[in-house]
């Protein structure tokens, strides 16, 4: 099975868990959303990748899921690295290492593997546009981790909406998933 993504709009978190919502029956979204709230996601704070880390290999889900919200996390913290100019081991995670973004990634990771598609692909991503306020003070949309996991390969839509319609977490999921990118 093939799965599409339309990002030309928003490629926020929210707007894959809304696209992967609707290819999903009630029943079994139900109990992937029920499996991921029991998992054993602290509700706190994870500073960084070695936490990260941790925490996913304590999780309470499948190895393939644990695998995916690995790759993804990966991804970010190789981004932030570059960002910071330190060693993946030390980066420092902000927005990204709260409780809640580790759960909705799980929750995208588990969905993704409930479908088990052959092959993802997805439309150029929608960056948004103009400033953000974040941990670093204000900031230029895309944030610099944002456009540092862009950089990587995946194409940008050329119109820009305004507000913040990638952040680093849904371009690493974006990143480790798609595996081609096509305009409709």
């Amino acid at each position: 099975m093939q799965m599409y993504f339309d990002f030309t709009k928003d490629a926020t978190r929210a707007s894959i868990l809304n696209q992967l919502r609707a290819k999903i029956d009630d029943a079994a979204w139900a109990a992937i959303t029920t499996e991921a709230m029991k998992a054993g996601v602290p509700k706190g704070h994870h500073h960084g990748i070695v936490e990260v880390r941790q925490t996913i290999d304590s999780l309470r889900v499948s190895r393939k899921v644990k695998e995916d919200l690995l790759g993804v996390y990966e991804i970010l913290a190789k981004a932030e690295a570059q960002v910071h100019g330190c060693a993946v081991d030390e980066t420092h995670f902000h927005e990204v290492g709260e409780g809640k973004a580790i759960l909705n990634a799980l929750i995208i990771c588990s969905a993704i593997c409930h479908l088990h598609p052959d092959y993802i692909v997805a439309t150029p991503v929608q960056t948004g546009s103009g400033k953000i306020e974040c941990a670093h003070g204000l900031m230029d949309i895309p944030a610099p981790a944002t456009a540092a996991i862009l950089e990587t390969g995946i194409p940008t839509t050329e119109e820009k909406l305004e507000g913040e319609l990638c952040t680093p977490t849904s371009a690493a999921i974006i990143k480790y998933f798609v595996q081609e990118y096509v305009n409709y």
